[in-house]
Order: C-alpha cells, then sequence, then structure tokens
C-alpha cells in the first residue's frame, strides 16, 4: 500500500478546504494519522510521533509536523509509505531519499543523493540566497503521472526519474536523473528559487506566479536552470549541445504553427480557451526556458542573476507577473552602462512572451539587409500575410571566423552596412552563433554556398552547435517551402568529416523517416539517397564500430552516442552497409552460441533486428525462445518483439502475426504494436493489411 499528493494545478481543495489558487499563500500545520508500520512524510519535519486508540481498539501512529512556511496551496503534500531512504547533510539540510526497500539496499538511489547536496549548494551560491528549510525528502514511486513535482520539502518523482541501476551504465539515464533533479531543485529556490530537474523549483516555491497564466515563470525558469545544474554535477556533459538537443531544437519543430498559444496569455483568455492542465506542456517549459536562455546571453550572465537575485529575494514569499522579473531586470541594466538595449527589457521581451511563434530572418549579403516575418508553413493555405508579428530580435554574429558586437532588429527590416560581403568567396558571415537566439535564419544562395564551401574545406571553423543549427534550420526552411531542396542538401556535403554524433542526428532525423516504408516507396530516390549517405557515414559509423568492437566502457560517459549511436548503426544497416550486416549477424550469432552474453545495450535493437533479418527461421525461433524467458525484462521483450518483425522471409512473417491473436501469449495492445511493426518493414506492409483484413 502507498498514499502519495499530487496537487497541482488545482487538486488541493480536493484533499482539505481552502482557496485553492497560487496566490493565496499560507502557513500550514499538518497531522496524519496512520497505520502503525508505515512512515508519513509531509513539507516540513515530524515534531512529534504519538499513538491513539480508535472507538474498535485499534492503534495508530499520529504524526505531527512543524508549521510550514508560507506557501501556495499546490505544494502542499504527504506521502505513506513503507520505504527506506538514505540520507546525508549539506549545509544543514537534511535530504533523505526514499524508495522501495530493495532499491536502496542494491544502491539504486545513491547516484541520486550524492548530486542533490552539490546541486543545492551551486544554487544558493549562483544566486546567493540560502534554502529556508531544514530538510528536503526525494520520494521515488512505482508509478507517477508526473516525471517529478517539486512540492516544498517533499519533492515526488518517478522511479525513473531518480533511480540508477547497474544496468542503465549505457543508456544516458545518469544525465536525464541528473537533468530532472535540478529542475526540482531550481524550483526549491524559487519557493525558494526539479531533483537535477527538481532542485530547480525553487523558482515556483519561493516567489510564485499571480496566476497560472504565468506558469512560466516557474517552469521555464526551472527549465533553464536544470541545465545549469546538470553540467555542475556532470562536467563531462556540455551546456550548449545538451540545451540544443533537449530544449531549442525540439521546440523550434512545435512552435510554428498559428493556433500554437503565447508563452504568458491573458487569465480571460485561459479561462475561456484553455484547461489548467493543458498549459503544462513544451511551449511553458521548452520555449520558457529557450526564452530565458536568449535573455540571459544577451544581457550576460553576470547582469541577469544578479536581476535574478534582486528579483528572488524582494518577493520571497510572495507573488509575481512577468512585469515583475522585466522590473528588476531594468533596475540593473540601468545601473551599469557595459550592456546597452534599443529599448525597454519589457517591451524587448513582451515581443518574445506575448505572441505566438518565432520568427525566421532573411538576410541579404549584397546590401547587409536583414528582414524577419513569423516562421510559417507557405505551403499550408491557412498561413496567410495577415500575421504582422514583428519581434525585437538580438543577432549575435560572426565574420570570417571572429565574433562580431550584438546587433538589434527592432523592425520588420533594415539594413547593417558592416555586414555586407566582398566578392571574395572567403568572405562569409554567420548569424546566431551557437544559437544564442530564439528564431531561424534563411541566408541568400551567396552566403549559403560560402558556407557550404567552408564546411567542406574546414568544418570546425563554425562551432559545432553552429553547424547543427545551420543544417537544421535548412531543412526546416525547404519543409515549409522558404527554401529548395538542393539549398538545403548542399550543406551535407561536407558530412563524411563531421564527427559529431548529435549533428548526425539532426540529418538522419531529416533524410531518413521514421517510417522508412515512405522512402523504400520512391524508387528513384532510395539508391540515391543510399549511395550519398552511405558514402558520407563511413567514417562515423566505423569509428563508432570500433569502439564498440574494442572497447565499449569508453563510451559510459559519451551522452550522445548513448542516446544516438542506435539509429546511426540502425541506419547504416537499413542502407545495406556490408560492415553493419555482418556486426550484426557476428554478435546476434555470439548471444545464439552463449545465452548469458550480453549484445552492447547501444546497439541491442539494431543488432537482435538485423541478426533476425539476416538470418533463416534458426534465428527467428532463437529470438521468440529468448522473448518467452520469464526472467526476460519489459525492455527486452520489447527489444526482442520488434526484432521478430524484422524477418525477411513472408511466411515467418505471418507466424509472427498469427502468434499476435493469442489470448494467451500477447494482450491486445502487444497485437497491435506487433502489426504497426510488420507495417514499416520492407515487404510487410501487403503481409499485415492481409492479416488484418482477414482476421478483422
Amino acid at each position: 500500500m502507498l498514499i502519495a499528493s499530487q496537487l497541482e494545478p488545482a487538486y488541493a481543495r480536493t484533499v482539505y478546504p481552502c482557496f485553492d489558487e497560487p496566490a493565496m499563500k499560507a502557513t500550514f500545520n499538518i497531522r496524519i494519522i496512520h497505520d502503525p508500520s508505515y512512515v508519513a512524510l509531509s513539507n516540513m519535519p515530524a515534531i512529534d510521533v504519538s499513538e491513539m486508540k480508535d472507538e474498535n481498539g485499534s492503534l495508530w501512529t499520529v504524526t505531527t509536523f512543524d508549521t510550514s512556511l508560507k506557501m501556495s496551496t499546490y505544494i502542499t503534500a504527504f506521502v505513506i509509505c513503507d520505504f527506506d531512504y538514505v540520507t546525508r547533510t549539506e549545509r544543514g539540510n537534511e535530504i533523505r531519499i526514499w524508495a522501495r526497500k530493495e532499491a536502496v539496499k542494491n544502491g539504486y538511489v545513491d547516484y541520486a543523493l550524492n548530486i542533490t547536496g552539490p546541486i543545492f549548494s551551486f544554487l544558493e551560491d549562483l544566486l546567493n540566497i540560502s534554502y529556508p528549510l531544514p530538510k528536503t525528502d526525494l520520494v521515488a514511486l512505482p508509478h507517477f503521472g508526473a516525471d517529478a513535482m517539486e512540492n516544498w520539502g517533499l519533492m515526488i518523482f518517478q522511479e525513473s526519474s531518480l533511480m540508477y541501476l547497474p544496468r542503465d551504465k549505457f543508456t544516458g539515464r545518469k544525465t536525464l536523473i541528473a537533468i530532472t533533479t535540478s529542475h526540482e531543485i531550481g524550483h526549491q529556490a524559487c519557493e525558494m528559487l526539479r531533483h537535477f530537474f527538481f532542485l530547480f523549483k525553487w523558482f515556483g516555491n519561493l516567489v510564485t506566479m499571480n496566476w497560472w497564466n504565468d506558469l512560466w515563470l516557474n517552469e521555464g525558469l526551472a527549465s533553464f536552470f536544470e541545465y545549469l545544474g546538470a553540467t555542475f554535477v556532470e562536467p563531462k556533459l556540455s551546456l550548449d549541445k545538451i540545451f540544443y538537443d533537449h530544449v531549442l531544437l525540439p521546440i523550434l519543430r512545435e512552435d510554428n504553427e498559428i493556433e500554437v498559444r503565447s508563452l504568458s496569455e491573458s487569465e480571460d483568455k485561459i479561462k475561456e480557451s484553455f484547461s489548467l492542465m493543458s498549459l503544462f506542456n513544451s511551449i511553458t517549459y521548452n520555449k520558457g526556458a529557450s526564452i530565458t536562455w536568449m535573455l540571459s546571453r544577451f544581457l550576460t550572465e553576470k547582469l541577469f542573476i544578479r536581476a535574478l537575485n534582486s528579483y528572488l529575494k524582494t518577493l520571497s514569499f510572495s507573488n509575481a507577473n512577468q512585469d515583475d522579473l522585466w522590473t528588476h531586470i531594468q533596475m540593473v541594466v540601468d545601473a551599469q552602462d557595459e550592456v546597452q538595449l534599443p529599448a525597454s527589457v519589457k517591451k524587448i521581451m513582451d515581443s518574445w512572451t506575448c505572441q505566438n511563434g518565432f520568427p525566421v530572418l532573411t538576410l541579404n549579403l549584397s546590401t547587409g539587409t536583414i528582414s524577419q516575418e513569423q516562421f510559417l508553413n507557405r505551403k499550408n493555405e491557412n498561413s496567410t500575410d495577415s500575421y504582422n508579428n514583428t519581434w525585437i530580435v538580438p543577432i549575435s554574429w560572426m565574420r570570417n571566423g571572429s565574433s562580431q558586437p550584438l546587433m538589434w532588429l527592432d523592425k520588420s527590416s533594415k539594413t547593417f552596412p558592416e555586414m555586407r560581403v566582398s566578392e571574395s568567396e572567403y568572405d562569409w558571415i554567420l548569424l546566431n552563433v551557437n544559437l544564442s537566439g530564439y528564431y531561424r535564419v534563411n541566408y541568400d544562395q551567396l552566403n549559403l554556398k560560402r558556407l557550404a564551401r567552408l564546411l567542406e574545406n574546414d568544418p570546425k571553423a563554425i562551432p559545432a552547435v553552429s553547424r547543427l543549427q545551420l543544417i537544421d534550420d535548412a531543412f526546416a526552411l525547404m519543409h515549409f517551402g522558404y527554401i529548395q531542396i538542393e539549398s538545403a542538401l548542399e550543406l551535407t556535403k561536407y558530412l563524411a568529416r563531421e564527427d559529431e554524433i548529435f549533428i548526425w542526428n539532426v540529418v538522419l532525423l531529416n533524410l531518413v523517416p521514421e517510417n522508412l516504408e515512405s522512402t523504400l516507396k520512391n524508387y528513384e530516390v532510395y539508391p540515391l539517397l543510399k549511395k550519398y549517405l552511405l558514402k558520407r557515414m563511413l567514417p562515423i559509423y566505423h569509428y563508432y564500430a570500433g569502439l564498440i568492437q574494442q572497447n565499449v566502457d569508453t563510451l559510459e560517459d559519451d551522452y550522445f552516442a548513448q542516446v544516438y549511436l542506435e539509429k546511426l548503426f540502425a541506419t547504416a544497416c537499413w542502407l545495406g552497409l556490408q560492415d553493419c550486416l555482418d556486426l550484426s549477424s557476428e554478435l546476434y550469432a555470439k548471444w545464439m552460441d552463449n545465452p548469458e552474453y550480453n549484445i552492447p545495450f547501444l546497439i541491442r535493437k539494431p543488432v537482435c533486428c538485423y541478426g533476425v533479418a539476416m538470418g533463416s527461421d534458426k534465428e527467428w525461433n532463437f529470438a521468440w525462445e529468448m522473448y518467452n524467458q520469464t526472467n526476460s525484462t519489459k525492455e527486452d521483450k520489447d527489444i526482442l518483439l520488434s526484432a521478430l518483425s524484422c524477418a525477411r522471409e513472408s511466411w515467418l512473417l505471418y507466424r509472427y502475426l498469427q502468434y499476435g491473436l493469442s489470448d494467451t501469449l500477447f494482450s491486445s495492445n502487444c497485437t497491435s504494436n506487433m502489426i504497426l511493426y510488420v507495417v514499416t518493414k520492407d515487404i510487410g506492409q501487403r503481409i499485415a493489411w492481409e492479416f488484418v483484413t482477414e482476421n478483422w
């Protein structure tokens, strides 16, 4: 038995009578009466544990907690469990990590314990503000609707966000725990300022938004700080790379439809058009973090942190809207003369938070003119020119490898004489260096060709994140009808010299769709794509294949390899690279000879798939046998269920689908997945369709 609370946004009213609004803060006295074999936890430390008998003579434990600090109803919390914990003290703050007894005994929460204290200290030092509670409990639940919740003093996580198991060594799990913990701890600062992710929730707890329309002040700021905390405790992570990969690029792909809401909406519009729960989405988290990232870049981190410190100290234990934050930043800007802004902080930032979408900047190098318009799909009939949004855009830029002073585009079009280029093909311009601004860039053909030539001659002349951005912008512009596909492909010619796997991932996302069937159907494109990509993939494929065969442990700290190597390897095999197919067959045969052998986790899924694909019924039967072993984990079963659909003999696919109808072997959910797996395979679509119609 287990009880845990999740009261955000408006569920406190279902637990106790209250004015359940974020602006109405109070102190709370909490007492819980519970079974004596369980422990009760709440926001504050327990100050008394006593016993009582009910009318039937049964004995109960009464746990009374200290009076809370002044806080909002939605972060009151309680857990009643029979968990165990590990503990340490950091600067007088007792930190306890609670989980199932077996998980604690096996050391699965030790990593979370080791990073939580340092993240708290990092934030306290960075923001010059002390954590006001005497204890912090982090609880790992077997099931939890959210990834994590920043209740002040009692943070709640689902197990996968807090536990690090030995088998997770090559999964990227450690990094994700760091990010989640930081986010939630960041919120603690903001009640005071989530565990990598959690620790940053000081932001909603110290200073809370007036109402839910400014939720981004909580979640956007915490999502920004979670990456600072994660890279502090895991220094091998690159802050720039992981922020763009996790936050900026995903939201740029999403925030480009007319109906997507703006970051900050009026209370009336929220009440008319949105449910409160719908506000907890990527616009709030990722766009909020991206706008904060841009703000910290044009202000400089020093001024940004100084302004935040003022904001948190002045408004501690009270409420704020975004204008309060702009006021504190303006005060810091006015008190110095290093950073000059083209307009007030409020005017600049309202152009990003109160309008939906983001701009695309179009650069004409022969005149030095930059124009802006909202980035919308030109192929979509609903995208009309009546959306005349303009933004006040900070432009970081580089010329021939040298950084240039920040420029501002504060109207729809403006000419910058210093951005005109000469006739020399070695004279080039790069805008939005390291993706410091929340926008895309559309270069004219002249500069695009110069950048493509530069990449072929010396790819490292352009920073890694900017190479990623160039490619992603070009394909996004192509998909939305701004440029032709030839222009986008121009920037991929250099890829044989690209050694960053996170850049390769963006290339493959754009060139090799998840549903490969659509590309295969286009018989003209597939052989060209195969020839073009394979030639360029060989160096990076051989580099990683070599590491896997010689010493896979070297990849233990390579987060991007852990996350993206599977896609790279699967694509190489799909394109028919013989080395890849041979390696898959070799490792799969090794597993068949010795079922105790572990195929390297990073490429287990494609190896199982192509091991089955390159084999006969013998290989298929082995996968089926391993799938049915009772000690297989859910993860292993998922990989094998997918691999069984990779068979290239029709009769094996028919048998696989037929097995899927068995109530004793599979749930109906599994059956639908099996049909979907077959549909995406080269020969599977016709077979799956026949099977569905025959067995309707």
